[in-house]
């Protein structure tokens, strides 16, 4: 090769970065910015929302491990103004390069295992065919070449077994085809999502899960499900054209697609618009992982593909993997792989002949999954997650018992799970039942998290592959001494034992231990579980903006009741002992009856409740409630709702309480809220109740159209508000605002709030509240 330094070499060149706001991009940003003085980059970078490209590098170059480059350069600004060019663009729409651009390196691209076939196709595909022809035309503009090197991955030989060679991946796919039939898939996908037999399946599903919340809730549930099935079908169909050709998964097969448009681009196949041999590299990492010293040792963005198998272990939640003990996992640090970038880039191959660089450990170093097993159990030995008050995690045992093995645990675990949660949510409610929902929800989590991850990693885990790195290396021993120790991609150097119990682990704990104290110390700080309060000041009621509000549930939310108890509260005042017994029967014979009415339609289950009014004179009801009722209703309150109805009233919300009950029963209430939004029972000109409502009950979807209504009557912010209340059917009311809460929920309405990381919180009854049925009797 040519005699001269990595930094001799690029000296006063120019050099394009794609995916810079990504791992390797970042690190290979930093890389040269630290060791190549002399190279001047330009970044392409997409806007986000309203942030501009340029705000976006900004912000990324204000990282901590940018701070020393910053500081000698005097600033970002500075720092961007003298070397790090800003392209506003990405590779949906490539804008127009720099004419002068020596090199492009192309970090970025769809880095997931599982994408939508048509976003792999797009991404991998497509996007490098349009940066491709934006370098021809900046070649053509400066009639110059450009180094082109293009990031792929060592798993782009797929489903192959044994020594992978650096060269083209052998297989006769044809490129035009499996791209036109894999853009084409989202379309026909979409029309299959809106046939009738499975808008019936899951609208069925649906009105069946969300009767009591309505049937609009039930509509918006049938098309997130179908757009959810469009996701997933996009998936699977994805998946299996991959594995029907001989790779993985999309994301390997679109990587190997991708290849294959650079390597035609590289030879000038026919039908190029600019004619002539041009100089491609492609640079194939295998799973790259934290640094092993720079930018400083651990350093790592996000989690990538160990990280979340490493924490679930490490949290007791990874009972087995699918591997063999002696299988090869073929892992490289960050800072190897970057490192390895930019010698490819100083040493360019001849035009028309593609260069390929592996930069992989496994075929000179190789990690087994036992090394990577029992270096993992001790850095956890040694330093263990804490399971709450139980004290240390119990780590899982791995006896390595095959795929097969692991997949038929796992799914008997999912058939056990799927027959508690059925019954579970047929369950009557209670603390018990919605204890056991909670560590139900945990277990599902669980088992979600082992099937994804079984599913994705299967393949990965089995894999019997050794890849060939050669022509790296000999790359690398040509480098001066001084190269070699700057830019050191020379994998056989590393210890496995020490780099997963001294640096990696380490590093991928840190923040997970950070967050756990956090939340440890919110825990004991907040009694009730709950986010604080915003004052007005701090939310958009300050300087005349709308106010917040918060809205209150009744019963079952502030006070541990139902409308039937509530009844019988009043009835049973006035009636003697036998005439007690008399409407207990006849109420309790009901009860069957009203429990189906109220699975079918809450509105009708309230309207049947309230026909036992006939007859009643509205203001004795009044007089009942405000004489006998009011001193038992405050006791049955609980004193965790009055905090929070304090705390809102303290910090300047409008606070309402919005109920099924009839307005006599709220009375008792009146001093805690703005305004109460109750049943009213309609009467005759003498006053006496009818038996019938003066309007509609509200319930289910119906309170939030009258919230939305109320809120823009008085100026409220609904995403701003709070909502507090306690059953399903009042899902609508909950997330027609900001700041939802579920308080002691039903077991459908604390599955979704889980689902939808909305806060939960505890509200206990008072402490010696009586729930008598009477509470009038003397």
């Amino acid at each position: 090769m040519t005699e001269g330094s990595i930094a001799q070499r690029l000296d006063g060149q120019h050099v394009l970065l794609t995916g810079v706001t990504g791992f390797v991009g970042e690190a290979l940003l930093h890389l040269i910015l630290s060791d190549v003085p002399g190279l001047r980059t330009s970044v392409l970078v997409r806007p986000k929302g309203s942030t501009r490209g340029a705000d976006r590098t900004a912000k990324l170059l204000e990282k901590p491990v940018f701070a020393d480059l910053v500081e000698a350069a005097g600033g970002v600004e500075a720092l961007m103004r003298d070397r790090v060019a800003v392209v506003e663009g990405d590779l949906a729409d490539v804008p127009e390069l720099p004419a002068d651009i020596d090199a492009v390196v192309h970090c970025a691209g769809d880095v997931s295992f599982d994408p939508p076939v048509d976003e792999g196709f797009t991404t991998n595909v497509i996007g490098v065919r349009d940066l491709l022809a934006r370098i021809d035309q900046a070649r053509e503009a400066s009639g110059k070449d450009v180094h082109y090197v293009h990031i792929s991955t060592a798993y782009v030989a797929g489903r192959r077994r044994g020594s992978i060679p650096e060269a083209p991946v052998d297989h006769d796919v044809d490129l035009e085809t499996e791209l036109a039939w894999g853009l084409g898939q989202r379309r026909a996908v979409e029309d299959r999502s809106r046939g009738a037999d499975l808008l019936t399946k899951e609208r069925k599903k649906a009105e069946k899960e969300h009767s009591r919340a309505g049937l609009l809730t039930a509509a918006r549930a049938t098309e997130a499900a179908r757009k959810q099935w469009v996701k997933d079908e996009l998936v699977r169909i994805g998946t299996e054209r991959a594995r029907s050709l001989g790779w993985t998964d999309c994301y390997t097969f679109t990587k190997a697609m991708g290849e294959r448009v650079v390597e035609r681009w590289a030879a000038d196949s026919p039908g190029s618009e600019y004619s002539g041999p041009r100089t491609a590299s492609i640079v194939r990492p295998s799973i790259i992982e934290s640094a092993l010293e720079k930018p400083h040792i651990g350093w790592i963005e996000g989690f990538k593909m160990a990280e979340p198998l490493i924490l679930a272990y490490g949290r007791g939640e990874l009972p087995e993997f699918p591997a063999s003990p002696d299988t090869i996992v073929d892992i490289v640090p960050v800072d190897h792989v970057v490192a390895a970038i930019v010698g490819v880039l100083a040493h360019p191959p001849r035009p028309g002949e593609v260069g390929y660089f592996h930069v992989s450990s496994g075929d000179r170093n190789p990690l087994t999954f036992n090394t990577l097993y029992s270096s993992v159990r001790t850095y956890f030995d040694r330093h263990p997650f804490t399971a709450g008050d139980r004290g240390a995690a119990r780590l899982p045992e791995w006896r390595f018992p095959g795929a097969r093995s692991v997949e038929r645990l796992l799914s008997t675990s999912e058939k056990a799970w799927k027959v508690a949660d059925y019954a579970m949510g047929h369950a009557p409610r209670s603390d018990r039942a919605r204890e056991l929902a909670r560590k139900l929800h945990q277990q599902g989590r669980r088992l979600e998290f082992l099937r994804r991850y079984l599913d994705l990693y299967m393949e990965y885990a089995t894999a019997e592959l050794r890849f060939s790195d050669k022509q790296t290396m000999a790359l690398f021993d040509s480098l001066s001494e001084e190269d070699r120790s700057t830019f050191a991609f020379d994998t056989s150097v590393i210890d496995w034992p020490h780099y997963f119990i001294e640096v990696h682990c380490p590093a991928v704990t840190a923040p997970v231990r950070r967050l756990d104290e956090l939340r440890a110390l919110r825990k004991r700080s907040t009694s009730s579980g709950l986010r604080g309060v915003k004052t007005a000041a701090e939310g958009s009621a300050a300087g005349g903006a709308p106010q917040v509000a918060a809205f209150f549930d009744m019963d079952g939310t502030l006070l541990s009741s139902n409308v039937i108890e509530t009844y019988l509260w009043v009835r049973l005042r006035e009636l003697d002992g036998t005439e007690r017994l008399a409407e207990l029967s006849r109420i309790a014979s009901k009860v069957p009856s009203l429990v189906q009415a109220e699975r079918r339609s809450r509105s009708d289950f309230l309207r049947g409740i309230y026909r036992e009014y006939q007859g009643a004179r509205l203001a004795d009801l009044n007089a009942v409630a405000d004489d006998f009722l009011t001193d038992h209703v405050l006791s049955r309150l609980s004193p965790d709702a009055v905090r929070r109805i304090r705390e809102h009233r303290a910090a300047g919300h409008h606070t309402v309480l919005i109920t099924g009950a009839i307005r006599p029963l709220t009375r008792p209430l009146r001093p805690l809220f703005d305004h109460i939004e109750a049943a009213d029972l309609a009467v005759d000109s003498r006053g006496i109740c009818t038996g019938h409502l003066a309007s509609s009950p509200l319930v289910g979807e119906s309170r939030a159209a009258w919230m939305r209504s109320y809120a823009a009557e008085h100026g409220i912010d609904m995403q701003a508000s709070y909502g507090y209340a306690d059953s399903h059917s009042d899902l609508p009311l909950l997330e027609a605002i900001g700041n939802p809460v579920a308080v002691r929920p039903d077991i459908p309405l604390y599955r979704h709030a889980r689902r939808a990381h909305w806060d939960v919180a505890d509200w206990a009854s008072p402490t010696g509240a009586t729930r008598g049925l009477d509470p009038a009797r003397r």
